[in-house]
């Protein structure tokens, strides 16, 4: 008798991109939960952190003969090799902070390495919890042709008691851990959708 084969649940490579430069970012707190989430509980998803921080301020005069700067050329590989994106888009001034629109300008040079991917935002911050900067980066997506999942919404207010970060920028509140696992698990979904898998 022959044994069923059993498909194993289809893993997606997500390359998770912070906007703040601070270790001790709430919203880089936000990203080390989500591998710490995708490790734990097998859900067919591996998140990679990639630092934007080694990428020059956007200048075409830095492309030398059909080729970017060093740091750029690497970025740039990651989030093509990269089934989906998740961005954690602190919010400055009502919008995007500059390293994360830096890094999306980068990525959109041709050819466009954001082109056709599913993405997600999540957000830490006051107020609002960084809502407004969400709503500026999905219309920047549209222009880069990124798909964001639409729900579920997630926004965090950072400095509301009782507080979701320990003083290293960890997530630690276990509701705000299960909503991002609920992110992760709709991002999961739209990739396989548009990969048609």
């Amino acid at each position: 008798m022959e044994s069923a084969v059993v498909a194993s649940p289809a893993v997606i490579k997500v390359a998770a991109i912070c906007g703040s430069l601070r270790k001790a970012s709430f919203n880089r707190g936000l990203l080390r939960s989500a591998v710490e989430i995708s490790e734990r509980s097998a859900n067919g998803m591996q998140v990679e952190l990639i630092d934007v921080s080694p990428l020059p301020m956007i200048n075409t005069d830095l492309e030398v003969d059909g080729r970017f700067p060093p740091a750029v050329e690497a970025f740039r590989r990651k989030v093509l090799e990269a089934d989906s994106i998740l961005f954690a888009s602190p919010e400055y001034n009502y919008s995007v902070a500059p390293p994360l629109k830096n890094a999306i300008d980068w990525g959109s040079r041709p050819p466009n390495v954001w082109a056709g991917k599913a993405a997600a935002i999540v957000s830490a911050g006051g107020g609002f919890g960084g809502g407004r900067a969400q709503y500026h980066l999905r219309q920047i997506g549209v222009f880069v042709d990124l798909h964001f999942i639409n729900k579920p919404e997630f926004v965090v207010n950072a400095f509301q008691l009782p507080t979701k970060f320990d003083g290293e920028g960890n997530l630690v509140d276990p509701e705000t851990k299960e909503r991002l696992k609920q992110v992760l698990q709709a991002l999961h979904r739209l990739t396989l959708q548009l990969q048609g898998r």
